[in-house]
């Protein structure tokens, strides 16, 4: 394995599609992973897999079944597996992820959202 530097912002200038999760790193069975939200994302839920979602650049909502949590730049939350979430930005939000690797973005709802294998940058 080669040991190389990431640059966020490089990586995050080389894609613009949202809701379609980009693998930016690998390290214990988990990915790190790059996406920008716009708009609303699905229900959805993770049985087996926790995740975390740092804000890198902008701000979103994260919608739980009994609360609504604001997460600006520098925040992150971990939505701890079998919880209902949905992410919410009104405008493009770019987000950091860490997640076991093999996690679906969309979780227990497959859809045209669903990224089955997203693609390493």
């Amino acid at each position: 394995m080669s040991i190389e530097k990431v640059n966020i912002e490089d990586k995050l200038s080389q894609f613009s599609a949202h809701w379609s999760p980009k693998i930016v790193g690998e390290l214990n069975g988990q990915h790190v992973k790059l996406v920008k939200f716009a708009g609303e994302f699905v229900w959805h839920k993770h049985d087996d897999e926790d995740e975390l979602f740092f804000v890198v650049k902008g701000a979103f909502e994260m919608h739980l079944r009994d609360k609504v949590v604001e997460l600006k730049e520098g925040d992150f939350i971990i939505i701890p597996r079998g919880t209902e979430h949905k992410p919410v930005a009104a405008e493009e939000v770019q987000v950091m992820l860490f997640e076991p690797a093999g996690t679906l973005n969309t979780g227990d709802k497959i859809g045209e959202l669903t990224v089955d294998n997203p693609d390493y940058l």
